[in-house]
């Protein structure tokens, strides 16, 4: 399977949509069945300089993953950024996640020379929680019922990476 990462364009919007209100994508993200595309075009027009997102596309144009990485813009935390990710069901388990996720981590370490990544991710999704610790993050706490999922409260994980090196 052939397929490219690249910076997000407004023409994958649509895709992007799609992707996020994919069963077995959705479930593990904090959108809303009724998500319009217009709302992902209104949030990628407006994304500022601290925002870093990327698509992994076939060469048909269809999106098959996407990962983004947000710089805290707060003065004191600005050696802080927070990613999310998601994977099409179709290509879960085959490297994608993986890929998208080590040019976040080339971007943070190397180019906007980030301490600290960050993310939360559900208690429950053993397949992201392994990819993300793979790559080097910890969980460092719970956040009991934070968010509501399938009718019912559920729990984030709090995970982070240092980069290596980066002392402290």
């Amino acid at each position: 399977m052939e397929y490219t990462i690249r910076p997000t364009r407004l023409e994958d919007m649509e895709g992007f949509n799609a992707l996020r209100r994919m069963p077995g994508v959705f479930e593990n993200t904090l959108g809303l069945p009724s998500e319009r595309v217009q709302r992902n075009i209104d949030g990628f027009q407006a994304m500022g300089p601290d925002d870093h997102n990327f698509v992994a596309v076939l060469a048909d144009g269809t999106v098959i993953g996407t990962a983004g990485l947000r710089v805290c813009p707060s003065p004191r935390m600005r050696h802080v950024g927070n990613v999310g990710l998601f994977v099409h069901t179709e290509y879960q388990n085959m490297g994608v996640g993986t890929a998208l996720l080590k040019t976040l981590l080339d971007l943070a370490d190397n180019w906007l020379m980030l301490v600290r990544v960050e993310l939360e991710v559900f208690a429950d999704n053993q397949r992201a929680i392994q990819l993300y610790e793979k790559l080097g993050f910890e969980t460092e706490g719970r956040k009991r019922m934070s968010c509501v999922r399938n009718g019912r409260y559920a729990d984030e994980l709090l995970m982070a990476r240092i980069r290596p090196g980066a002392g402290g």
